[in-house]
Order: C-alpha cells, then sequence, then structure tokens
C-alpha cells in the first residue's frame, strides 16, 4: 500500500495534465522553427523506475502499465500540452519541452516511442513517451506542443490518431551499430547535416555562420516533408569516415554537437 501511495504522488506531481480543470494554450512566441524539428529517433533506453509503477490511480481511475511497448497499436483522440507544463517535470523525471518530440500515454512502459499517424491528413510523427497521461476519456496520447503542429491538430486542440509503438535495436545491437556506423561502402559520399529549416534565409544565415567558422565546404539542400519545403544545411562531400569524423569534431568545437551522417550512394 505505502509502495502504491508513493507511485500515485510520483504521477500526480508529474507534468502532464493530471487536473482537467487547467486550461493550456499555444505560446505567444516560438523561438524555433517546430515544422524542421527532426522526429525522435528510436533507440535502446534503460527502463527507468520513475513513471513505472505497476498500477496507479488517478481522478478515482486505475491504470496499469505495460510490461513492453511491443505489439502495442491504437487508434483514438490525441491532444496535446503547452505552456501550462512547460519547464515542468515530466513522470519520470525530464523537464518537460513542449519544442521536443515527446508525448505522455497512460499506460506505456517510459520510455517508448511511437508513430502517431493523423488520419484525417495522414502526416505521422516519431515521439518519445516520456510522461503520463492524458488523464480525459477518450483520449489515449497527449503530444507536446511541435509535434501537434506538425500533425495539424494543434489549432482544434484534438484529432483522431493511430499510434504504434516502434522497436528499436537491444543493447548488443546498439553498440555493434556504434562501432560501424562510420563504415563506408566503396563510392560512398558523406555529408553532416547541421540544420533543417522551413525558411531559407535562416538556412542560409547557417551557412554563413558556417563558413565564417572555417567550415567552407557546406551546402543547402531542399527537400519536401509532408506538403512543406524544407532547407538542410549540410557541411560537405566528404569523402571517407576519416574525413567526417574530422568535419564533425570541427562542428563540435563551434557548439553543432548533433549533426547527423547522410550518406550518398
Amino acid at each position: 500500500m505505502k509502495k502504491r501511495l508513493i507511485a500515485l504522488i510520483i504521477i500526480l506531481n508529474s507534468g502532464c495534465s493530471v487536473d482537467p480543470v487547467i486550461e493550456d494554450s499555444e505560446p505567444d512566441y516560438v523561438p524555433v522553427d517546430v515544422l524542421a524539428v527532426a522526429d525522435a529517433i528510436p533507440r535502446y533506453e534503460k527502463r527507468t523506475r520513475a513513471g513505472n509503477p505497476v498500477q496507479y490511480e488517478v481522478l478515482g481511475k486505475q491504470y496499469k502499465v505495460l510490461t513492453q511497448s511491443k505489439g502495442y497499436k491504437k487508434t483514438g483522440v490525441a491532444s496535446w500540452y503547452g505552456t501550462k507544463f512547460h519547464g515542468r517535470k515530466t513522470s519520470n523525471g525530464e523537464t518537460y519541452n513542449m519544442y521536443g518530440m515527446t508525448a505522455a500515454h497512460k499506460t506505456l512502459p517510459i520510455p517508448s516511442y511511437v508513430r502517431v499517424t493523423h488520419l484525417k491528413n495522414n502526416r505521422s510523427v516519431v515521439v518519445r513517451v516520456n510522461d503520463r497521461g492524458p488523464f480525459h476519456d477518450n483520449r489515449i496520447i497527449d503530444l507536446s506542443y511541435t509535434a501537434a503542429v506538425k500533425l495539424g491538430i494543434q489549432q482544434a486542440g484534438t484529432g483522431s490518431v493511430e499510434v504504434t509503438a516502434l522497436e528499436f535495436d537491444s543493447v548488443e545491437t546498439n553498440e555493434k551499430k556504434k562501432v560501424s556506423q562510420l563504415g563506408p561502402q566503396q563510392g560512398d559520399i558523406f555529408y553532416l547535416q547541421v540544420g533543417a529549416f522551413v525558411d531559407a534565409s535562416n538556412a542560409q544565415q547557417l551557412q554563413q555562420k558556417l563558413s565564417a567558422s572555417g567550415i567552407s565546404a557546406c551546402r543547402i539542400q531542399s527537400a519536401n516533408n509532408q506538403g512543406n519545403e524544407l532547407f538542410k544545411v549540410q557541411v560537405g562531400p566528404l569523402y571517407s569516415d576519416q574525413q567526417a569524423e574530422q568535419e564533425n569534431q570541427k562542428l563540435v568545437q563551434i557548439g553543432f554537437s548533433q549533426s547527423q551522417l547522410i550518406v550518398e550512394k
């Protein structure tokens, strides 16, 4: 009984909207290009003790946390949460960032990764579940503000979606990938993607900043993403894993530690 009480206190002190009378809202100023925010990337993470009680109770209803996310697939209503909870703690102790690609779910293990597809427009995003909720009838997932914008449901407040759990690599496979992820095939050309923007001028400013920092080999590639044109800033071409690693170290030194490796055959 004591353990259940502690688990309940953890849930009730988390960031998602346990209290149904609290009204949430969009930010007055958005400091990031939300449409260019990358989806969460499924990967192995140790299941946290925080946020994963065997079962818990909220508003008089009991919920049982699933032992695994594998095979989970459900359709229902998605909602989102924003400024009222931005900066507050999520159920596993992380800080909720409304500009990240995260979500709250009542029963999936924390953390889990799911693909959410808006059934009205067929847009989809991948989010990382790190919170509990939404504790409202007929809602199956609470999305971050950014995920809601990318799906096109932030104005309506809710939308009909399909939620599908995604698999990720085991610890052993993950370690093997770390060793071989830069391994080139003959003829491969590498690029390091530093950023992606809806506004072309933002991409040009980043390209100029990189050039001023001594990284002259840099291009802007345009691509269509769910009906939106994105302008991707990529360092390269690079012709070996050693050269890619050297350029990545330069990027880290000037403050770009999250570059993404792109391989062109």
